[in-house]
This record gives C-alpha cells, sequence and structure tokens, in this order.
C-alpha cells in the first residue's frame, strides 16, 4: 500500500515524483504523438506502456492485422433540440483538434476510420436533458472517431453507452470552448468476448469545467487511456473511475493530466474492484506539471478492493512537476481487502456476515456511482454491481 504523498509550494520530492530543473522533460509521460502508424513500431509487451497489456487479446489491434468489417458496430446518437450531430468525412478540419494518438492502436484507429461523428452543442447553449451516444457491438470490427465540442457558455451531459460484442479502437475528443461546462460518463458493459482499446482526449479552454466518469463492467480486455490539455488558464479537470473486474477479464485505465497553462486545477479518482481467477486491473495515473503552468493545484488518487484469490492489481501514480510555484500536488494508491474492523462492527449489530461484505462494497463505490448525475444510469450500475457482489460474496 502506497501513502497519499503532497507537495506544498516550492518543495521537492525523490523517488515517484520527480522534480525537472529543465524545461523540457524526456519521460513516458512525453513520448512523441503522431497521426502516422508508421511512427510507432509494434509493440511486443516490453515497452513501459504495453507491459502489463495481454498483447495476444488484442485480436490483431496493435500489429494492424484486425480488419475493419462493415457491421461491426451500430452507433445511435439520440440528443436534444438545439443540438447539431453529424457524420464527416477524414478531411473534417476539427478532427484531431484535442488531441494526436499516443499509441500504435490510437495511431491505427486513426488511420483506419472511415468517417467520424460530431455532436455539437452551439454556444450559450444549456442542456436540461444528457445527448446519448449507444455503440452497440454487432461482432465485427471497427476504427471509430467520435468529436464532442462545445461553444463557450455551453453545457451538457454526455453519456457513451458501449454494449455488444466488438473489437473496437477508437478515439474520443472533447472540445470544450471558454467558461463550457460538459460532463460525460463512458460505460463499458461490454459482453464477455469484447475488445475495446480507445483515446480519450479533452481540451478544456479558458475557465472551462470537464468532468468524466469512466464505468468499466463488460469485455475481455478493455484499455481506456484518457488525456487532459487546457487551452486557457482557469480551466478544471475531474477525472472520476469505476471498474468492477471479473475472472479473467483485463481492464487497463492509463491516464495523462497534462497542465500545460497556468492556474488550472485537476482532480483524479479511481476506484476498483476485483474477483476470480485471473482478473487484472491496471491503473496507471501520470500528471505532468510543465513549467509554464504556475499555480496548478492538482491531485490523484486509486484505491482498489480485492474480494477474492487470484485477482491482481498494477497501480502507479507519477508526478512529473517542472516548476515549484504550485498550489499542490500529490498521489495516492491503495489495494487491500475488506476492512476487518468495518465488518465486525456491522456485524456487532446483527447484520448477517454476507450482507455486510455488500455493505461495505456498496459503501467504497457509492461517491463515484453519485457523481454520474443521470438517475437511470445510476440505477443501472447499482444493479449491475449487485449483481457483480452476488458472485462474489453472496
Amino acid at each position: 500500500m502506497a501513502e497519499a504523498q503532497n507537495i506544498p509550494v516550492g518543495s521537492t520530492t525523490a523517488g515517484s515524483i520527480a522534480v525537472a530543473a529543465e524545461s523540457t522533460v524526456v519521460s513516458r509521460m512525453s513520448a512523441p504523438p503522431s497521426f502516422d502508424v508508421a511512427d510507432f513500431p509494434v509493440p511486443h509487451g516490453r515497452e513501459e506502456e504495453w507491459r502489463f497489456t495481454p498483447l495476444e487479446r488484442l485480436r490483431g489491434l496493435h500489429d494492424g492485422t484486425a480488419v475493419a468489417t462493415g457491421e461491426g458496430v451500430k452507433v445511435t446518437v439520440t440528443a436534444p433540440d438545439g443540438v447539431v450531430v453529424e457524420t464527416v468525412g477524414r478531411d473534417d478540419a476539427r478532427l484531431g483538434k484535442a488531441g494526436t494518438p499516443v499509441d500504435r492502436v490510437a495511431a491505427q484507429a486513426y488511420s483506419a476510420f472511415e468517417q467520424a461523428g460530431v455532436v455539437t452543442v452551439p454556444k450559450e447553449t444549456v442542456l436540461t436533458e444528457p445527448i446519448r451516444i449507444a455503440v452497440h457491438g454487432e461482432g465485427g470490427v471497427r476504427y471509430g472517431h467520435q468529436i464532442i465540442e462545445l461553444g463557450a457558455f455551453a453545457e451538457a451531459v454526455v453519456v457513451i453507452d458501449h454494449t455488444g460484442d466488438a473489437v473496437l479502437a477508437a478515439n474520443v475528443d472533447y472540445v470544450l470552448g471558454d467558461g463550457a461546462k460538459l460532463t460525460v460518463v463512458s460505460v463499458q458493459d461490454w459482453d464477455d468476448k469484447a475488445v475495446h482499446v480507445a483515446q480519450h482526449n479533452a481540451l478544456v479552454g479558458r475557465d472551462a469545467s470537464f468532468k468524466s466518469v469512466v464505468v468499466t463492467f463488460g469485455g475481455d480486455v478493455v484499455r481506456l487511456n484518457p488525456r487532459v490539455e487546457y487551452a486557457g488558464p482557469g480551466g478544471e479537470a475531474e477525472l472520476f473511475g469505476l471498474y468492477f473486474t471479473d475472472a479473467g477479464q483485463h481492464q487497463e485505465h492509463r491516464l495523462l493530466v497534462t497542465h500545460n497553462t497556468p492556474h488550472c486545477k485537476s482532480n483524479v479518482v479511481y476506484k476498483g474492484a476485483l474477483q476470480g481467477e485471473d482478473a487484472h486491473a491496471v491503473w496507471i495515473g501520470d500528471v505532468l506539471i510543465e513549467a509554464k503552468a504556475e499555480g496548478t493545484d492538482t491531485y490523484e488518487m486509486n484505491r482498489n478492493l480485492v474480494l477474492t484469490d487470484g485477482a491482481r492489481v498494477d497501480s502507479v501514480p507519477n508526478l512529473e512537476i517542472e516548476t515549484g510555484e504550485i498550489v499542490g500536488a500529490g498521489h495516492a494508491s491503495a489495494t487491500g481487502r475488506f476492512d476487518d474492523e468495518q465488518l465486525f462492527y456491522l456485524m456487532a449489530r446483527g447484520i448477517p456476515e454476507h450482507e455486510a461484505r455488500r455493505l461495505v462494497v456498496r459503501g467504497f463505490f457509492a461517491e463515484l456511482v453519485q457523481q454520474i448525475g443521470v438517475d437511470d444510469i445510476e440505477e443501472r450500475l447499482l444493479a449491475k454491481i449487485e449483481t457483480e457482489l452476488e458472485a462474489s460474496v453472496g
């Protein structure tokens, strides 16, 4: 278990927190991004960014042998009045605006998609109902690209719901204008054999607020790479994640928040529960504070609850800091089993052990479920958690 580390203004710390004197830091957090798949060698599993991923289970997404099929994935967009929904070609100027691929699969997805979906919320439009994007796998292979763009001072909630069976590699771009507020809920509720690899790019405008809630339950292999950068000062980003990794599943979340602009904030909280033989969860949380990003305030945390024997967690938080002129920065990572004191407290009050265990897990996830803010999605996920718990503590 790693204890939380906090860095007050002007201090330096060794170990997993690197404080650099030069303006350009060469590290795995600053690997050269590219839209060209040829710029990335085929991974073999020895690379830092791939060493936790079971490449043999990616069904060819990493080496170019996965060939797209016409009916691989069906995408349906339901949006309130005033929202513009488009399908565009590869020559659209908005493509790649939020970020550039940072690994071979993301570059392959960018090189191979034929049409991109674009959802635009015009400036000063405040939506009272969520935009819903249903991504349903129909058994094939798909390379996709989705753009969600908010104009200045617009406000929206977007739910991206992944279901069915597919092999999917995609890039998802979130572009927030100045003063905009966007909440995105990305649900990975795939069938057992699905493979999903995606890079999420958020570009947060001046005084804009971005909240991401990533929920991962299904799939054989799910590897998501959320990334945030800032287009102006005063931006805020909250990245929340919830995952329940079952027997044989591999669920990997690799985050990078790049503080490249002064006076911005970020907060990262991911929680996972694991059960069953060969359940494997990976969380990599990287925060880079560039020299020009004075006044940064950031914190990241990952917690994991191991419910049964045979499960494995790899949790790696990293901070890389190029300036001491910050408000604060810290990280924490913890992995463990049930808290015996909590169980004893509940059982001492007449609650049976199996129900006490359920209550502990529900409480563990409760704060993140509440961040979703969409009632039907919250209810569905609570029911999903209950179903998973029936297998582990029932």
